[in-house]
């Protein structure tokens, strides 16, 4: 027996392969479910109508999934053109503590919401962008693995946003709390459905999820950055800017990061603190993996991701059982995922 790799992936596997992922890692979590002494099926049930069963839970699960997207997109981005982009927690951090920064100390009552929301969202991409570059610099200058340097950069953009909210931009009004101060209320992101946390930044990640996807399939940066995720050697011997795609790359990806992190700040919270995000810059990694790095399935992964955070609280409080079961869950989704894409890549010959 032997592995041999697929000259041609066909459509219906690329299909199935992830629907199965899901459904084998939804089978072998269901037997931890059983051995907590739940029923398997109603645990799942629980969890599916905690995350959809009513408009608010059903907003919330929406609202949650929008940064997921948006670090989802900027890992599947990085990943197919074979920068390893772990560092999207810090970029998330940098572009949120931005954009507080230039509301409250800058833009915030100088201009109108229709020029501010936009202004800010390109500062926290921005930010992110600054970010990423340090990494991809170490590594095409030094040939320093991108890996370690941008991970590593998420604990110090974290310490950085801490000294931050904790020194000149802490609010005076917070009574000791370390958090920033707050973002200008025209500068908040308005809302998609009234009485509800879901604002208009889960419609521009959808929206950036489709323009990445035409990127990536029907332009000439695309096929470059495709080109130089599958081999670089032969990249550069048809004349692909190895050094100039990857800087594109890594803009795009670090933008999309700092992007989630602006999104966040100016559609949920209103300001920054050092437990903003629960980690969706690492979980982004999981959607990006789940999708197979395609842009539109990294929003159907998202989703799936946030279900299960969103849902598991429901389950644990009717059933009593831990709503560690849904880190797990997600966990056995990406190890399956994995497999997945073996089989999608290789055949078993004999």
């Amino acid at each position: 027996m032997r592995f041999e790799r697929r000259e041609h992936r066909p459509l219906y596997l690329l299909i199935v392969t992830p629907v199965v992922a899901v459904i084998a890692a939804l089978a072998l979590a269901g037997i931890l479910i059983s051995i907590a002494g739940a029923p398997v099926l109603d645990a799942y049930w629980r969890i599916l109508t905690g995350a959809f069963g009513s408009r608010l839970s059903a907003t919330e699960t929406l609202t949650r999934a929008t940064p997921l997207m948006l670090t989802g997109l900027a890992a599947a981005v990085a990943f197919r053109a074979r920068l390893w982009n772990i560092g999207a927690e810090g970029q998330f951090y940098l572009g949120a503590i931005a954009v507080a920064a230039a509301s409250s100390k800058l833009l915030g009552n100088l201009l109108p919401a229709s020029i501010l929301i936009p202004l800010l969202l390109l500062v926290g991409a921005i930010a992110g962008m600054v970010l990423i570059l340090i990494p991809l610099w170490l590594r095409l200058r030094f040939s320093v693995d991108e890996v370690v340097t941008s991970l590593l950069l998420n604990f110090i953009a974290v310490l950085f946003v801490s000294m931050l909210i904790d020194g000149v931009l802490k609010d005076p009004l917070a009574f000791g709390w370390p958090q920033s101060q707050s973002v200008s209320d025209h500068a908040m992101l308005p809302k998609l459905i009234a009485r509800s946390r879901l604002h208009i930044g889960f419609a521009i990640a959808i929206t950036l999820a489709v323009v990445v996807h035409f990127v990536q399939s029907r332009t000439v940066f695309g096929m470059q950055s495709r080109a130089a995720g599958l081999n670089p050697g032969g990249a550069v011997f048809a004349g692909v800017p190895l050094g100039r795609t990857l800087v594109k790359v890594a803009c795009l990806s670090g933008g999309l990061a700092g992007l989630a992190g602006a999104i966040e700040v100016m559609g949920v919270k209103g300001y920054v603190t050092t437990d903003l995000s629960p980690g969706f810059g690492y979980a982004g990694i999981v959607v990006a993996m789940l999708a197979n790095l395609n842009p539109l399935g990294v929003v159907f992964a998202a989703i799936f991701t946030a279900t299960m955070f969103v849902g598991a609280d429901g389950m644990s409080r009717g059933l009593g059982i831990p709503t560690y079961i849904a880190d797990v869950t997600v966990a056995l989704s990406l190890l399956t995922m994995l497999i997945a894409l073996f089989v999608t890549q290789y055949r078993i010959r004999r």
